[in-house]
């Protein structure tokens, strides 16, 4: 097989199926992944293993859309688009577990797909489900059924399941190895980091409560804040310390990028873009909660997440504002430091949202682009002379990066890149005075963070 495979539990009864096979329903009509899987989770009455396999099955047959429909090209009679689209949902369920998951016998993906079929009353295609399945066992027993094309970069689009237009803007960056192996942890499912409240707690105490509850996490030596789960554990809210304050789940290049913002206590600062909060709630804990830290938010409903997590956080130095963040002409030279986490194309946490390499275009990004120069030179005006700003994204665009840094500096002789020092980024290695953070390097999400000091007298 060419690709890896993840153990899951050894399930071979369908409730399961038939809920992934509704949230993926929804999800080819327009939705969320995310936000199906949430809507089919509450409608149903699935036990726990049956839960994290129906969750398994709609990120995966998502995730791996291009590879599995190049599959039903080649082992179908009809392309993928030409089948029923209830047909097609069918079919990515049973060859995604054919190809991607262990300990789910051959027999049961099969047969719970042919279920399907009848259930959906595409009785009279249980035949081409079961052929095409069945074919495809057949053609793995001697290799991998999947056919590749001869240009390298379609090749990796089709195997790792990508569009070719992503590939083509990182392929100028990364030897070919390296782009194959990029694609590879964005298929792989995503870690859940903890960021550890100072103000309430200790690392200490907190592994020792994980520990008295059997539940195994271990730390980050970059970050001395962080622990990682060793593995999902169900619902967060129920996980020891969640109610009392004591962490908050933050990927580690998140936490790192208030770490290169380095706040102190006193200073005045503008967290401009801070839904749902996580960097403006860690800025506080880095400065002892004693100074005023502006969280803004365009719209005032996004606030709200903002606020349970300062509330629970038990934090007291956050205000929040709603506001657009391209005026707010009230911060004028008010700031010590700026963060600016601009909206962006998000390619550079593909695990987590598993539709996102689906539902960007080069069109979006470009729009994006426009956004994000109107953010940061509208931010740059809210820093007092000296100031820092810190512009970061969670992509690996260039032109969503480096670009925007560069025209922004060329139009601003007053700023100057500054190299984060090596006490706020530990390991990670600050290159032509900004940090990009590649997944498959660093082992957290792909992250982009340019620090820019005012020399204004």
């Amino acid at each position: 097989m060419a690709s890896q495979k993840r153990p899951i539990s050894n399930l071979t009864t369908s409730p399961s199926r038939q809920q992934a096979f509704w949230a993926l329903q929804a999800v080819h009509r327009g939705a969320f992944t995310d936000v199906a899987i949430d809507q089919a989770l509450k409608q149903s009455d699935l036990s726990s293993s049956d839960r994290a396999l129906m969750t398994e099955l709609v990120y995966g047959s998502v995730r791996r859309q291009r590879t599995l429909d190049a599959l039903i090209d080649q082992l179908g009679k009809k392309s993928a688009d030409q089948q029923p689209p209830e047909l097609r949902v069918i079919l990515h369920l049973g060859l995604y577990q054919l190809r991607y998951l262990d300990q789910i016998p051959a027999s049961a993906a099969v047969n719970t797909s042919v279920e399907l079929a009848k259930q959906q009353h595409l009785g009279k295609l249980a035949g081409v489900v079961n052929g095409l399945l069945r074919q495809y066992i057949r053609q793995a027993e001697a290799g991998d059924p999947l056919r590749l094309p001869a240009n390298a970069v379609q090749q990796l689009g089709v195997l790792h399941s990508f569009p070719d237009w992503i590939l083509k803007v990182w392929q100028p960056l990364l030897p070919l190895e390296e782009l194959a192996e990029l694609c590879d942890w964005f298929n792989r499912p995503p870690f859940i980091d903890l960021r550890i409240n100072p103000l309430r707690t200790s690392l200490e105490a907190v592994e020792a409560a994980f520990q008295t509850a059997n539940i195994e996490l271990y730390r980050l030596p970059r970050l001395p804040q962080t622990l990682r789960l060793a593995s999902h554990v169900g619902s967060i809210r129920r996980l020891p310390g969640y109610e009392e304050g004591w962490w908050t789940v933050q990927d580690a290049s998140a936490q790192l990028v208030s770490q290169i913002v380095n706040p102190q206590p006193g200073e005045v600062i503008i967290d401009a873009c801070a839904a749902p909060g996580g960097k403006s709630t860690h800025l506080a804990e880095l400065m002892g909660d004693r100074g005023q830290i502006w969280a803004c938010d365009r719209a005032a409903s996004r606030l709200k997440k903002v606020q349970e997590n300062i509330n629970r956080l038990q934090l007291s130095s956050i205000q929040l504002l709603a506001g657009d963040s391209r005026s707010l002409p009230q911060f004028a030279q008010t700031a010590d430091r700026v963060l600016l986490d601009v909206p962006c194309s998000g390619l550079g946490t593909l695990h987590r949202h598993a539709d996102a390499r689906w539902r960007q275009s080069p069109q979006r990004i470009n729009e994006l682009v426009q956004l994000q120069s109107q953010l940061v030179n509208q931010a740059a005006t809210w820093i007092k002379p000296g100031g820092l700003l810190v512009y970061s994204t969670c992509t690996l665009h260039p032109l969503e990066n480096e670009a925007v840094i560069q025209k922004f500096l060329a139009t601003h002789p007053q700023w100057q890149l500054e190299v984060p020092e090596q006490s706020e980024i530990r390991a990670i290695a600050a290159a032509e005075g900004w940090v990009k953070i590649w997944p498959h390097r660093e082992d957290m999400d792909g992250f982009f963070v340019a620090k820019l000091r005012s020399t204004s007298a």
